[in-house]
């Protein structure tokens, strides 16, 4: 008999609990990494998909509000909550107003095709768009000047651009030494749409450079004829510079914007070679999506060890209050046996 007193397990007994115990704590760590990567993804696809989205910008058509190496955050929520605004900076998507319609395709009649589509499909798209870049995505960024009803025209006597004739006083964000316009061009925007504008106006190419009845006109479409873009292409309000960290600034609204004329006058808010305005911003590196998903595991991370914890004591105390009661129950008996009665009756 081994020290102790304590007999080795016999062949063909089962193996000890200390034997199980390793292989059990890896399979319990392979669960919680699995739930804890699968609760990161969500989270980060969740807030990439409906709450903000970082955007990277690739050229000089927003100078000097934004310049080139740039990181915006994009708020996806806001316009859920009010109309957009004049002097709003916005994400846009520009299918079918600045670049061609998306042909339509015959869709397959196969129903569980269609559903593969709406789900699987659209995850692995999502999934693709948090970890690299959308190929073939058309995305904007813009300076919103008029909003459905808006009479926007260049320029007055002084070279202003006028929204329902009241006068924009731009120099706060314009590049320094640019002017309004190089053109003119006068537009009552289209309900639904919004005309927007780079502040970096002689080498933007925006609404201006898309409508046809501008004088230098190169982009002008027959989709698209008055260089307007429509409000339910809009992604999101860019309100923030992330990077660099020498940049790190909010994106507030002009204050020009504020002036009481515009909103008595205009109408409500409904829900060229060398230009560089025509190149799309590209969706960032998703550092703050997955920061938001790592984050959103750590609570969990935390329950679920408190949970195995809480487990293993409820255990314990399970098993030493069946000890107790075991020991208790034997006692009667054992005095019983003691005093030469059947414990059966017989």
């Amino acid at each position: 008999m081994p020290d102790g007193g304590r007999e080795p397990d016999q062949p063909g007994e089962p193996a000890s609990d200390h034997q199980h115990a390793p292989a059990g704590k890896r399979r319990s760590f392979l669960a919680e990494a699995v739930l804890l990567f699968v609760v990161a993804l969500v989270v980060a696809l969740a807030t990439k998909s409906f709450v903000v989205q970082p955007f990277f910008i690739p050229s000089a058509s927003m100078q000097d509000t934004l310049l080139i190496g740039d990181k915006v955050l994009v708020n996806k929520l806001v316009y859920r909550i009010r109309p957009i605004s004049r002097g709003d900076v916005v994400v846009f998507n520009g299918t079918g107003s600045w670049d061609p319609p998306v042909p339509k395709t015959n869709s397959s009649r196969d129903p569980l095709a269609r559903i593969f589509d709406v789900t699987v499909g659209w995850l692995v798209n999502e999934i693709e768009a948090l970890f690299g870049d959308v190929h073939g995505q058309t995305d904007y960024i813009k300076r919103v000047i008029g909003v459905p009803g808006d009479h926007v025209a260049c320029c007055n006597a002084r070279g202003q651009i006028t929204v329902n004739g009241v006068a924009l006083h731009e120099k706060a964000y314009l590049i320094p030494g640019g002017r309004p316009s190089q053109g003119s061009f006068s537009i009552v925007v289209p309900p639904g749409r919004l005309w927007v504008m780079g502040d970096n106006r002689p080498d933007s190419e925006d609404s201006r450079m898309h409508d046809c009845g501008y004088p230098s006109a190169d982009q002008c479409e027959s989709w698209d004829r008055n260089g307007t873009i429509g409000e339910n292409h809009v992604i999101g309000r860019a309100f923030m510079i992330v990077w660099p960290p020498s940049r790190v600034r909010v994106l507030p609204i002009p204050a020009t914007f504020a002036q009481p004329g515009l909103h008595a006058a205009g109408g409500s808010a409904s829900s060229a070679a060398g230009q560089q305005g025509g190149i799309q911003v590209r969706p960032s590196a998703p550092y703050l999506p997955l920061a938001v998903g790592t984050a959103a595991t750590v609570p969990v991370a935390v329950l679920r060890r408190r949970q195995v914890r809480c487990g293993r004591a409820a255990a314990a105390v399970w098993a030493g209050r069946a000890a107790a009661a075991a020991a208790a129950a034997a006692v009667p008996l054992s005095l019983v046996c003691c005093a030469g009665a059947d414990p059966f009756g017989r």
